[in-house]
């Protein structure tokens, strides 16, 4: 399996994070501007490094998804929040057929893990996704799943914050079984770059709400 790691100054976090990549399984850091050594740390931990100069979380990660060559592609951020090694069981239910997208639901384990404002924000999308595709998700959070090729053919073209919804989004209008697993919530190292503040919060719900502006698009197909 390959793993999507999409790292912009994240060398204080890199070790604890490729140390839980579950063995046999491929790291793909992809290098997003980091001015801290984080590409040359990663591929030094045994990581294949990606280099991605256009800013942006979803440029990072469809930088990955695009470099990966496994069947199942799985995405996580580096940033020591979340352990790459629940992503197991994702695969699971991937490969042996009950879930075509399965997403982490975060379940914070100190306050400091998941701060209100982006509590609230998370809430906010959630309700918005509800009404936009009829799915009952709780969360949008980054660890996930899926096959390479489905994902693909997606069209995913949004490379800022809203890049993990338009893939949900669009997973949903394709007719994909979408799942969700339980996953603790960690306090970041370092500062986040997109939910650190109320004004980062809600810059990414902006960019997310353009998203769900989207009218559904027909051809694409399931997996």
């Amino acid at each position: 399996m390959d793993v999507v790691l999409p790292c912009l100054d994240e060398a204080e976090a890199l070790p604890w994070v490729l140390a839980r990549i579950p063995a046999g399984w491929r790291a793909l850091v992809v290098d997003n501007g980091s001015t801290d050594g984080s590409a040359d740390l990663a591929r030094a931990l045994g990581a294949t490094v990606v280099h991605e100069p256009r800013r942006g979380f979803g440029a990072a990660c469809h930088a990955g998804l695009t470099a990966a060559t496994a069947d199942v592609v799985c995405f996580c951020d580096c940033d020591a929040s979340l352990d790459p090694g629940h992503l197991v069981s994702f695969v699971r239910d991937v490969l042996d057929g009950r879930a075509d997208l399965v997403l982490g639901r975060r379940r914070a384990r100190t306050r400091r893990a998941w701060p209100a404002h982006a509590r609230a924000g998370n809430f906010a999308l959630a309700r918005l996704l509800r009404r936009r595709t009829g799915l009952r998700l709780h969360d949008l959070g980054p660890l996930r799943a899926a096959r390479r090729e489905p994902l693909l053919a997606l069209g995913l073209d949004d490379r800022r914050s809203g890049y993990p919804l338009q893939m949900v989004v669009r997973a949903a209008d394709a007719g994909w079984r979408i799942a969700e697993r339980d996953v603790p919530y960690l306090p970041r190292t370092g500062a986040s770059k997109v939910t650190g503040t109320w004004r980062g919060t809600w810059q990414a719900v902006r960019d997310m709400s353009r998203v769900l502006a989207e009218p559904p698009a027909g051809g694409r197909t399931a997996p």
